[in-house]
């Protein structure tokens, strides 16, 4: 129930007298009832059962009920949910994912909240296996545990890692305003920020055991099983089937929201001001940007940087250019495989001692290939960033090429896609760049490969990539944080003296801005509840002219939840939870997407809806458009610089872009100069319905026939890779 006593402001002083104007009036309804903790209390361990019709591979999911939030209990819990499953060293880790494979990952953690809370332990099997086995192996891994137990190196790994996380919890003012609230609502004192870090940080080996004794060593517990359709053979034994309402697609019925009497019968509060009006704006913010200062070092490795000391953090990437751009177009998924096994081990240092030395920082280090790069992510506590990028160091320059990291990465990553293909939002992801590219662009085969260029590639495949395409003439470091320039260039001395500058030559992809005149491309997904949509429409790179005006031409069309596809597809028909558009950035040309996933049963009026918003909006732009797309965009960009993440992300788009240092402040000067005419040119340009490509992933024997009804353009059936596929309906 919404009452005064529900709500809690964290606001500077001079907000103050806006609460009392706008809130004080209402009355009170008494104090509030403080509810105490319910703890639940199973008298027996109850399993269920589910067959799943969109479900790929089996799981199985065990929840025991602990304590509330803020209980004395729950600090060593999170604990306690860390070392069973994080790291190499973690029992259900060892046991489920290396000793008997039956996953790829598990999981296990705490979750306290206001009146209760719960331990859960979770394992996504991989395809075919029993969960009575991997039952078995969770029951093995936790009695292991408990003869074993940890180390306080284990536990001393964890709380770095947690005190890591709780100063990135409050990097920005929403982040603080939220905790402190939490505090305050849940504890009745904001000030117990301080005491929540010292909590965590006072967990002791023996706190850990007692609540594992306490809460989960054979108590009972909530077990369920996920299975593919067809699939009961793999259900825990001993499972009820669980009730599950399955919702059934039936014919849509047009209402108009805005028709209906939604007027609730309530007493008003009398008011002494005209609560329809909204407060004036203030004035514009001025952008005040950090230095950024700039180096290259000897090898070529260009250095962006912002010493920020608000918080005992550091934020740093290195990008290389390359990633999936230099895969070969025959074997997709080599650069994405390479840097997975490059976060396991270096020459010198096994997987687990090299998770231990960056756990026992507290820092992470993540190596990922994305479509124009390579990127090295990492998060440290100020006091040890020299240490941690003397890790990256050493797994840049020596990794392991660890034979057995490299078969479980692959059968991983094998999984991972068999589960990408029962996403409807991946396939339409899949049939889109397939679409938009074209059959020779290395964009239009997916980044982590397929099924079978993944059963291909050896590791020498990965070696060869490693040996031509990582070069630090093609390199960028950006670093944002509590350091100095002097400790950022000292700590990047080993990098400068030992990686040597190599030639890498790129690959040239023709782009068709409009292939085939844009079709409407329908890929079946069986007794699917909702239907994905995608527009689409090639556009430009993050660097070119365009960019920028096309950016602010799509502000109120879908660039946020004011938006015109939000507004006509959620709030006025009700099709949908969301509707949006975006231009993507990239140094190739990127499609200008229109998106949303809708309910089934209006997926032609979807279609249709997309259509006519997106040509009325273009038809209607006004001064009104374009100074509301100008007051929100300057607003927002004033905290563009607010986190340390945030201020990560501007000298990225620097480096990676090459952008100027103050392309924020440049941009906002055009911004103010745009007129009405610019904007409908450039929507004329990028936004034409005719020259889109309509991309649907849905039910095809219940909608197909409605949208080629439609009559809008030509109708291509295709299969979950984008190839056209014949008349006949093929159930997923």
């Amino acid at each position: 129930m919404n009452q005064p006593y529900n709500y809690i402001f964290q606001v500077q002083e001079e907000l103050k007298a806006w609460i009392e104007k706008y809130f004080g009036e209402i009355p009170s309804r008494g104090e509030a009832k403080v509810l105490e903790p319910m703890p639940v209390t199973l008298s027996e361990t109850k399993k269920l059962y589910h067959e799943d019709a969109y479900a790929k591979v089996p799981d199985l999911r065990i929840t025991y009920p602990t304590v509330e939030q803020y209980h004395d209990d729950t600090w060593a819990l999170d604990a306690l949910g860390e070392i069973l499953s994080e790291g190499k060293r973690a029992p259900l880790y060892k046991k489920l994912v290396e000793e008997t494979e039956y996953a790829p990952s598990v999981f296990s953690y705490n979750n306290s909240s206001e009146l209760a809370g719960e331990f859960n332990i979770g394992v996504r099997a991989k395809d075919g296996v029993d969960l009575d086995s991997v039952y078995v192996a969770i029951n093995e891994a936790l009695a292991d545990f408990e003869k074993n137990g940890f180390s306080e190196k284990d536990l001393d790994r964890i709380k770095a890692r947690q005190e890591t996380n709780f100063y990135n919890g409050i990097s920005s003012v929403l982040g603080k305003a939220f905790q402190l609230s939490n505090y305050n609502e849940f504890k009745g004192d904001p000030g117990f920020i301080s005491k929540d870090i010292d909590k965590i940080l006072a967990v002791e080996k023996e706190d850990v055991m007692r609540v594992y004794e306490k809460y989960i060593k054979g108590k009972n517990a909530i077990i369920t099983s996920m299975v593919p359709q067809g699939q009961l053979e793999l259900i825990l034994d001993g499972s009820e089937k669980a009730t599950v309402k399955i919702e059934e697609v039936e014919p849509a019925t047009d209402v108009d929201l805005a028709e209906l009497d939604l007027a609730a019968d309530y007493e008003k509060t009398p008011s002494k001001i005209d609560r329809s009006v909204i407060p004036a704006l203030g004035e514009k913010p001025l952008i005040t940007a950090p230095t950024i200062y700039e180096t290259t070092l000897a090898n070529g490795i260009k250095v962006l940087g912002i010493e920020s000391n608000e918080l005992p953090l550091v934020n740093f990437s290195i990008r290389i250019k390359g990633g999936q751009m230099l895969d070969n177009p025959e074997l997709p998924g080599v650069a994405s495989l390479t840097t997975q096994l490059m976060e396991e081990g270096t020459k010198n240092k096994t997987p687990i001692e090299l998770q231990d030395a960056i756990g026992q920082l507290g820092a992470s280090i993540n190596i990922y290939s994305g479509n124009e790069e390579i990127v090295i992510y990492g998060n440290s506590l100020s006091r040890y960033f020299a240490e941690t990028i003397a890790i990256v160091e050493e797994m840049l320059l020596e990794p392991r090429w660890d034979e057995a990291e490299f078969a479980r990465i692959k059968e991983r990553q094998i999984n991972n896609i068999k589960q990408r293909n029962a996403n409807p939002d991946a396939i339409a992801s899949t049939v889109a760049d397939k679409i938009i590219y074209g059959d020779n662009h290395i964009f239009s085969k997916p980044s982590s490969g397929t099924v079978e260029s993944v059963q291909k590639i050896t590791i020498d495949d990965l070696k060869n990539y490693y040996a031509n395409y990582f070069a630090p003439n093609i390199t960028g470091f950006q670093v944002a944080g509590s350091v100095s320039q002097a400790d950022v260039e000292k700590a990047l001395s080993g990098l400068s003296e030992k990686w040597q500058k190599k030639e890498v030559e790129f690959p040239t992809y023709e782009v068709n801005a409009v292939p085939d005149q844009g079709k409407i491309y329908f890929a079946n997904f069986g007794d699917a509840k909702q239907s994905v949509i995608q527009m689409k429409r090639m556009a430009v790179p993050r660097n070119d002219k365009d960019y920028y005006p096309l950016t602010v031409a799509n502000y109120g069309l879908g660039g946020n939840s004011g938006g015109k596809l939000f507004q006509v597809l959620r709030e006025d028909k009700g099709y949908t939870y969301g509707a949006y558009s975006y231009l993507p950035s990239s140094n190739s040309p990127a499609p200008f997407t229109a998106y949303s996933s809708v309910k089934t049963n209006v997926t032609p009026q979807s279609v249709q809806t997309f259509k006519d918003v997106i040509e009325t909006y273009k038809s209607e732009y006004d001064s009104a458009e374009l100074e509301k797309a100008r007051t929100a965009l300057i607003r927002k960009e004033a905290r563009d610089y607010e986190t340390l993440g945030q201020k990560l992300s501007i000298l990225q788009q620097i480096s990676s872009y090459n952008l100027p240092k103050d392309f924020i402040s440049k941009n906002q000067a055009e911004l103010k100069a745009y007129t009405v005419e610019d904007m409908k040119a450039i929507m004329d340009k990028y936004m034409n319905v005719d020259e889109m490509s309509y991309i649907i992933v849905g039910d095809a024997k219940t909608q197909l026939e409605g949208v080629e009804a439609l009559n809008l353009k030509e109708v291509v059936k295709v299969d979950a890779d984008g190839n056209p596929v014949d008349n006949k309906i093929e159930v997923k």
